[in-house]
């Protein structure tokens, strides 16, 4: 087979992949609507649905006060696991979902492969390359983290930023298969930038999770009742304190790799070019990253720092994460100018 048949083939296996991402999303999507359908049941007077976990919470609280001839338990237990997560765990949209998003996965990873085999290579040397990798780690690092803890209320948010990014990768980054530059020539290219790509998948899902937690923090100071409210289904939802929590394990174990990140990059630095550190635009923001979330760990383990304002630095640092991919490659000059474009 010709090397351009592989290209081809490496296209149209991430463009299908793409359209069974985007009926993942739909799936994803049409469970959101249907949570917001069973909590908006109180218009007509049903008592607010919780987890049995929130409901224990609520007990020990004491009886639930009434808000609007609406029956909510008090806001502490409602920053716990409240919703009905055990009716979604029977949701057939969200089992759609997850098996669309299988399917996907493995597409993409044909997709990945092909590109790989073509260039004879890693499949990560530009930036068409990383982002096919790069979003093919965010699925699988979903896809796993689902193994052990039911966060498939994500799949929305995280199948959604999955398709932005392929999506304007696919359309703008493209490039064809060229040869590697002499500085890429290297065993670190394997280690160094597959450790990125893990590292950046943990830290969308925490951008989603730290979202997802601002939100319901909101919904959760709201004096209204669940039908009043304007996102019905955060009702059905973990509570923000368990949003937080479930960031903060995976935004540490991004941070890991972050860390290891920065270390080959600089051991790899002194075998290309003589020095462990030369102020390179790339280097600056890869460690402008890590302070970032180093102050999010710090602010998280600091008492007065957790809730909304942890959120938000988790959020800006991921920010910062999407600007060095996108910004930092394109329109800055470096040694590390291999966007491809």
């Amino acid at each position: 087979m010709q090397e351009s048949d592989l290209s081809f083939f490496s296209v149209v296996l991430l463009w299908s992949a793409m359209a069974v991402y985007a009926l993942a999303f739909i799936a994803f999507a049409m469970d959101l609507a249907r949570r917001s359908a069973d909590a908006g049941r109180v218009r007509a007077g049903e008592p607010e649905l919780v987890t049995a976990s929130a409901a224990g919470t609520a007990s020990a609280a004491g009886t639930a006060s009434a808000v609007g001839g609406v029956a909510r338990p008090p806001r502490a237990a409602r920053r716990g696991n409240t919703g009905p997560e055990v009716t979604a765990s029977l949701s057939p949209s969200l089992r759609v979902g997850v098996v669309l998003t299988v399917l996907g996965f493995l597409l993409h990873l044909g997709a990945t492969v092909l590109r790989g085999v073509d260039a004879e290579r890693v499949p990560w040397a530009n930036m068409y390359e990383f982002a096919m990798t790069g979003t093919l780690m965010i699925v699988l690092v979903f896809l796993v983290v689902l193994t052990r803890s039911d966060l498939r209320f994500l799949g929305t948010f995280v199948i959604g930023l999955v398709l932005v990014l392929l999506g304007a990768s696919a359309v703008n980054f493209y490039v064809e298969v060229v040869p590697l530059p002499p500085a890429l020539q290297s065993a670190w290219l394997i280690i160094h930038v597959f450790v990125a790509t893990l590292g950046t998948a943990f830290f969308a899902l925490g951008f989603a999770l730290s979202a997802l937690q601002l939100v319901q923090d909101r919904r959760e100071r709201s004096d209204k009742p669940v039908g009043e409210q304007w996102l019905k289904f955060l009702a059905t939802l973990p509570g923000s304190e368990r949003l937080e929590n479930l960031a903060y394990r995976v935004n540490i174990i991004g941070f890991i790799l972050w860390t290891f990140t920065l270390i080959a990059g600089a051991i790899w630095a002194e075998k290309a070019w003589g020095r462990y550190w030369g102020w390179d635009t790339k280097e600056v923001w890869t460690f402008i990253i890590w302070v970032l979330y180093a102050g999010y760990i710090h602010a998280r383990a600091t008492k007065g720092w957790r809730g909304t304002r942890s959120a938000w630095l988790a959020i800006v640092g991921f920010i910062a994460v999407i600007f060095n991919f996108t910004i930092v490659n394109m329109f800055f000059d470096g040694l590390h100018s291999y966007s491809g474009l």
